[in-house]
């Protein structure tokens, strides 16, 4: 389900799951090297790419994958910034961990 906008006409914070399941999706927090937000997608860069799974990149409601070697693009719509920054906050309190 896509979050409703808030009064500003962004969309409303993504619920922390969805953050986590795209870490799951790109081969968990280990093979995720970089991540930013790029208007409506999150670019990536993975150590394996064949460690992405699409099918649980998509039903963690991505809108598609784009790939090209270790670059993968996970394409979220408008709420790219936020889903950027909550998976950024769970890889640094997963490194922490260790």
């Amino acid at each position: 389900m896509d979050p409703e906008p808030n009064q500003t006409g962004q969309s409303a914070r993504p619920a922390p799951t969805k953050a986590r399941a795209i870490i799951d999706g790109l081969g968990g927090a280990e093979n995720i090297l970089e991540i930013e937000p790029c208007i409506t997608r999150l670019r990536t860069e993975v150590r394996d790419s064949t460690l992405v799974n699409e099918a649980v990149l998509k039903s963690a409601g991505v809108h598609g994958v784009s790939r090209r070697g270790a670059i993968v693009q996970v394409i979220v719509g408008p709420e790219a910034d936020i889903l950027a920054q909550d998976i950024e906050d769970q890889l640094a309190t997963e490194e922490d961990q260790f």
